[in-house]
């Protein structure tokens, strides 16, 4: 890596724009190169015709070439053209859903550069109970990786009131614990790291380069088709510095029309809509895409037992009160205009996107501290650029290119001399927040990706992903100044190299390598110099890990994963938020083993299809990034020693045809501090909080969903679904344990909470309706660091979907 180093990174330091050109340019060069030795190879066209028994045409009809990695899907007239590499004999594969497969093997010989076909595929009798079917056969591919992976289809969730937040929440593994209600801030665990030790990417993109507004939380999950969540050990061609594991969200990627959209409302006037849509022209190959949500909620769920002055008792008295300062807005709107199946791109789309909210805040990092007037508004916008390329250099390279510039703004505004209680009356007194502000954080990025797989035999892949990600930290109060006098900015190269050795039907292995580069600029006051001065610093690092996968048979396997990983520190834990993250330049990267054993078994007889996964896994964070809590409301990330983890997890689905399914999944995990010596003590005392468990942090949880549901209800192609789903997690500690007694110690208490949905879908799921109640006994709920959360709400979503 030393010439990497010695010619890219040497100029870091005060030529970050040279960088950007050099990469750029490079780029542009390989790509051309690619695109000319494409252009010169041979072609050999087969093109055709698919339409259904009648003789209808047949949209959207996917065709693979067996056994190669490259295939393409029939426009709206059921018309297809697919570029072989060479003469010879193939076998093609016809399949759609709500139709019956057709393998058809074709020849095409020297000298001959087209021929055409005419398909005819047959329909399934149960166009619904098909598309289950073959949902799920897409995940459990994933699952049988040498990776311990969660593999969600979001299509069974598409007519919920739900985000991809509370989807993930209900499998195994994960725990997503939120502040509060629709738009609060969270904190996300996979196996029980968290925070940003987990990465969340959109097809493979970084979510955070698309706004502050593109949260997990507010993300309506008709935007998804599938979540990939990859626990600790992530392949290289996410490109993530992940130390706690990664979470990909899939979207549509279907070549033809679609139009989705849906609008939700519920308690505490929420209101939640969501557009995806896709139109393509099919003599021209252009494609125009589009998404967008809408958010907005009052929040004004009831609080109960909380504190107030009582005039006539003159004490506190515990109440039930409303909310009343907690409004949340939040829109994302992005749009895609592009090419595809062209000789030279098989995509190519040029994207612009826009995020923007406005929230009101109600508490601070404790229950006991209420807002009355402060608010954080912000938006963000980007612009982007993805290309794709496969089969080139003789069938074994695909090329696949991503960049993008973005800009985050947020304004932190508190200019009030008001103390508030829980009833809405206040008092006068200081700024909620300590401190007049009207604090903006701006935050440009640029972001790229470039991302290589090369076939280098049958059964052995290389693939390469490299990833460049800097952002500009500027902080300041428009009160007392109009700029940043003291920028930051933090730049990351990740390097990754993956070799996978299919050495037969049953074992896979996986092997990796990563590289990891950290630059950090920042403008600092030095004594010495009389002045301010700009400080610089690089570090880099070196990662690596496995994957393998064995099948003792067909329907039985065991997999493993290992990594030693780095975890580079991100911006918001650097230079902190303005109001209350505190900054840290001293914070280091964290670094860990994870290690993953499991096995799986799937089995189906008849009508019954059952699927079991069971794993274990050990975490050992070196250098763990964790947030402190400070008595003045402030917070700040810093590095403990040493933090373990170990635990297990297991997964039973069922299912009955297309009437029944239960999926029941329980986690337990025990994350201590493993840090024996207080720092920087010459006398060698035992920390206090040595083998204690990580406070904050739900150590055995689990969920069971019960789906009941008929198909052709009333008329044909309508559906009746009734789901019954149950959470419990059990108590856990909100603070270090050794530094309280037995009877001070705070836990945040048990809680099994149960919901219920019944949801109808009509014409093949064009027009959708669903009813649905959550926390049906109206548990008092408590999450992060024993803030209250909803209680009992009722949801109704509307929902329209033309294909």
């Amino acid at each position: 890596m030393s010439w990497l180093s010695g010619r890219m990174f040497l100029i870091i330091d005060n030529q970050n724009m040279c960088i950007k050109k050099y990469l750029f340019s490079n780029i542009v060069i390989f790509c051309i190169l690619i695109i000319s030795f494409a252009q010169a190879q041979p072609k050999h066209t087969l093109s055709g015709k698919i339409s259904d028994l009648e003789g209808l045409p047949l949209e959207a009809v996917s065709i693979s070439v067996k056994g190669l990695s490259f295939g393409t899907q029939s426009d709206r007239k059921g018309e297809f053209n697919l570029q072989l590499p060479q003469a010879g004999t193939f076998i093609l594969v016809f399949s759609s859903i709500g139709y019956q497969s057709l393998e058809k093997s074709v020849s095409i010989g020297n000298g001959q550069s087209a021929r055409s076909l005419r398909i005819i595929l047959a329909a399934n009798t149960n166009a619904l109970e098909e598309a289950q079917v073959r949902g799920k056969s897409e995940t459990r591919q994933l699952k049988e990786q040498g990776f311990a992976v969660n593999a969600i289809d979001a299509r069974h969730f598409a007519n919920q009131s739900t985000d991809l937040g509370q989807v993930l929440n209900r499998t195994t593994g994960i725990k997503m614990r939120e502040q509060g209600g629709v738009g609060s801030d969270f904190d996300f665990s996979i196996s029980g790291l968290s925070g940003k030790s987990v990465k969340f990417f959109l097809d493979g993109i970084p979510l955070e380069v698309m706004g502050s507004a593109m949260n997990l939380n507010n993300i309506p999950v008709n935007i998804a088709e599938r979540i990939e969540v990859y626990k600790g050990v992530a392949p290289v061609s996410l490109g993530s510095d992940a130390l706690g594991g990664s979470v990909n969200i899939v979207t549509n990627k279907a070549p033809g029309n679609y139009l989705d959209i849906s609008h939700s409302y519920s308690s505490f006037q929420t209101n939640q809509s969501a557009l995806t849509g896709q139109y393509v022209f099919p003599s021209s190959g252009l494609v125009l895409k589009g998404s967008a949500f809408y958010n907005y909620s009052k929040n004004n769920y009831r609080m109960k037992d909380v504190e107030v002055w009582d005039a006539q008792q003159k004490l506190y008295v515990e109440r039930d009160l409303p909310r009343f300062h907690d409004r949340y807005r939040s829109v994302m709107a992005q749009a895609e205009i592009g090419l595809v199946n062209k000789p030279w791109a098989d995509i190519l789309f040029i994207g612009l996107g826009y995020t923007n909210y406005d929230k009101q805040v109600q508490t601070g990092v404790r229950q006991s501290i209420v807002y009355g007037a402060v608010t954080r508004d912000g938006d963000g916008r980007n612009i982007s650029m993805r290309y794709r390329k496969a089969n080139l250099f003789n069938n074994r390279l695909d090329l696949g290119l991503y960049a993008t510039y973005s800009k985050d703004n947020y304004v932190l505004a508190d200019t009030t001399l008001k103390r508030y209680s829980w009833d809405g009356t206040y008092t006068d007194g200081n700024p909620e927040t300590g401190s007049f502000r009207l604090t903006h954080v701006e935050r440009p990025r640029y972001f790229s990706r470039l991302n290589a797989n090369y076939l280098l035999a049958e059964g052995h892949n290389l693939n390469l992903n490299y990833s460049f990600d800097q952002v500009e930290n500027r902080t300041f109060n428009a009160l007392f100044e109009d700029e940043d006098t003291m920028p930051g900015k933090l730049g990351k190269h990740i390097l990754g190299l993956g070799y996978e050795q299919k050495l037969s039907e049953r074992w896979t292995n996986t092997f990796m390598g990563k590289y990891y580069g950290l630059t950090l600029n920042k403008k600092q006051n030095d004594y010495n110099a009389g002045g301010f001065v700009n400080v610089h610093s690089y570090q880099e690092y070196f990662g690596y890990g496995l994957a393998s996968v064995y099948k003792l048979w067909e329907n039985l396997g065991i997999k493993a994963s290992y990594e030693h990983t780095y975890r580079l520190q991100d911006v918001n834990e650097v230079y902190g938020d303005g109001y209350q993250l505190m900054n840290n330049l001293d914070l280091k990267p964290e670094s860990g083993d994870n290690i993953n054993l499991g096995a799986f078994y799937g089995q189906t007889f008849g009508k019954h299809e059952w699927f079991a996964e069971a794993s274990g896994f050990y975490r050992d964070a070196k250098g763990f990034i964790y947030v402190n809590q400070y008595d003045n409301n402030q917070m700040r990330y810093e590095n403990l020693s040493n933090v373990q983890i170990r635990g297990v997890e297991s997964e039973l689905r069922y299912r009955y045809s297309s009437l029944f399914s239960a999926v029941l999944n329980v986690t337990y995990q025990h994350a201590i501090d493993n840090t024996k010596y207080v720092k920087n003590d010459a006398s060698g005392a035992i920390s206090a909080t040595y083998k204690n468990k990580v406070p904050n942090q739900p150590w055995l949880f689990g969920n069971l969903d019960l789906s009941l549901g008929k198909n052709d209800v009333l008329t044909k192609g309508n559906r009746l679904q009734f789901n019954w789903m149950t959470y419990y997690t059990h108590w856990f500690y909100r603070s270090w344990e050794g530094f309280a007694t037995a009877n001070s110690l705070v836990t945040i208490p048990r809680q099994l909470v149960h919901s219920l949905l019944l949801a109808y879908s009509m014409e093949q799921g064009r027009y959708n309706l669903s009813l649905e109640c959550r926390n049906l006994t109206d548990e008092t709920l408590y999450d992060n660091f024993r803030l209250q959360k909803p209680g009992r709400a009722f949801y109704v979503k509307f929902r329209y979907f033309l294909k």
